[in-house]
């Protein structure tokens, strides 16, 4: 009976001592870099004089609608339209905006390449006849953080069936000089 009370007793005194575990810890350093890259961007924009962009206005990927258009009759707002001997041709003011970061550029060469082969009709951007074949220079020193007008014209011959749909796309690359 001593042993159990001494047993008891002595676990009495353990529980009553403040236990002193210590606390685990662990250390480390990570260390970051980063390296700082100039860039470009390039997004479209509405030209007040010209159609309005249907979708996409202000991002990189927009739709410029024409709508319905013919050499004789009205065609919508911002359209303009020529009318030769064969064909007409229907344009439309459109903006390109290219910006810069972190970049020593004074300024960007723009290209633009239709995104198909068409045998049947003539585009120019800018004044400047750009096909599927090759891309075609607009500028060589476009100008920063502008709005740049760059109108989209399309030549349709008039033996062109009614109601025919033209669509296609143009791709523009912009490039910091």
């Amino acid at each position: 009976m001593k042993k159990v009370l001494i047993l008891a007793v002595a676990a009495a005194i353990v529980m009553l001592v403040p236990s002193f575990a210590s606390a685990q810890t662990a250390n480390g350093v990570l260390t970051v870099t980063a390296t700082v890259q100039g860039s470009i961007g390039l997004v479209f924009n509405s030209d007040a004089a010209g159609v309005a962009l249907s979708s996409g206005a202000g991002t990189n990927a927009a739709t410029l609608a024409f709508g319905n258009v013919s050499a004789f009759g009205a065609v919508s707002a911002g359209v303009v339209r020529t009318v030769a001997a064969n064909s007409f041709t229907v344009s439309s003011a459109v903006d390109v905006q290219v910006s810069k970061t972190n970049s020593a550029s004074a300024n960007y060469t723009l290209k633009a390449q239709l995104g198909a082969a068409d045998a049947v009709n003539s585009w120019t951007v800018g004044g400047i006849a750009v096909t599927s074949a090759a891309q075609s220079t607009l500028t060589a020193t476009g100008t920063y953080a502008a709005n740049s007008n760059f109108p989209v014209a399309i030549t349709v011959p008039f033996t062109t069936a009614s109601g025919t749909l033209i669509s296609n796309t143009i791709n523009y690359t912009a490039t910091a000089n």
